[in-house]
C-alpha cells in the first residue's frame, strides 16, 4: 500500500513538472515572436513591448504565474533528480550513459542550472530595470524606450556571448524535456510521432532564433 501510494505520488510529480514545462514553451514561443519583431521593425517592437509592459492583465495576473511556473518547474526538477539519485544507491558496474540516453536527456540537471543562471542574469538586465522605471523612480512612461534599451544590452561582446551559449543548451534541455512533458502528461497516439518531431524542431528553431536576435543587435548597432 506504502509502495503504490509512493508511486502514485512520484507519477503526479512528474505530470506537474510536465506540465509546468508545457507551460514554459509556450511563453518561449510568445517570448521569441516578441523579441523577433525587433529585428524587423523597431517601431512595431516598441509598440508591443510597451503594451505587454503596461497591460494590467499580463503585468498583475500573467506575470505572476509565470514566475510561479519558473519557480516551480525548476523546484520540481531538482526534487525529481534527488528523487532519481535516491533510488538507484548503488551505481552499475558498467554503465554506458552515451548508449543508453542522449546528452541531452542525461543532462537536463546541467542545462537546466545553466538557464537558471541565465534566468538571474535576464532578470538583471531587464525586469529590475524596468520594475525601478516604472515603481521606484516612477519614471512616465515612455513607448520609444523599449528598441534601445535591448540594443544597448548587447553592445558588449561577454554578455552578448553568454546569451548565445544559454541559448545553446536551452536548445539541449528542450531536445529532450519537450518530448518528455508530452510523455509525462500520457500523449501516446497517433499522434506522439509527430509531436515528437515538432518538439525536435521547436528545439532547435526557437533557441536559433534567440541567438540571431542576439548577434543582429550585436553586430548591427
Amino acid at each position: 500500500m506504502a509502495q503504490s501510494a509512493q508511486l502514485n505520488a512520484s507519477i503526479l510529480k512528474k505530470v506537474a513538472m510536465a506540465l509546468s514545462g508545457i507551460f514554459l514553451i509556450t511563453f518561449l514561443a510568445l517570448h521569441v515572436t516578441l523579441n523577433f519583431i525587433s529585428v524587423i521593425s523597431e517601431n512595431v517592437f516598441n509598440e508591443a513591448s510597451h503594451f505587454m509592459g503596461y497591460n494590467p492583465l499580463i503585468q498583475y495576473v500573467m506575470q505572476p504565474v509565470l514566475a510561479f511556473g519558473v519557480i516551480f518547474h525548476f523546484v520540481m526538477g531538482f526534487v525529481l533528480t534527488a528523487q532519481n539519485s535516491a533510488a538507484r544507491p548503488i551505481a552499475y558496474a558498467k554503465y554506458n550513459g552515451a548508449a543508453n540516453a542522449s546528452w541531452s536527456s542525461r543532462n537536463m540537471i546541467i542545462s537546466g542550472l545553466v538557464i537558471l543562471a541565465f534566468l538571474g542574469l535576464h532578470f538583471y538586465d531587464f525586469w529590475f530595470p524596468e520594475v525601478s522605471y516604472k515603481y521606484i523612480a516612477g519614471t512616465a512612461p515612455d513607448a520609444t524606450r523599449y528598441y534601445g534599451e535591448l540594443v544597448h544590452k548587447f553592445h558588449d561582446p561577454i554578455r552578448t556571448g553568454l546569451y548565445c551559449v544559454s541559448f545553446v543548451l536551452l536548445g539541449f534541455h528542450l531536445w529532450h524535456g519537450f518530448a518528455s512533458s508530452l510523455q509525462s502528461v500520457g500523449m501516446h497516439n497517433k499522434y506522439s510521432r509527430f509531436l515528437s518531431k515538432v518538439g525536435y524542431w521547436f528545439a532547435v528553431v526557437v533557441p536559433a532564433l534567440f541567438v540571431i536576435i542576439a548577434l543582429f543587435h550585436h553586430f548591427n548597432n
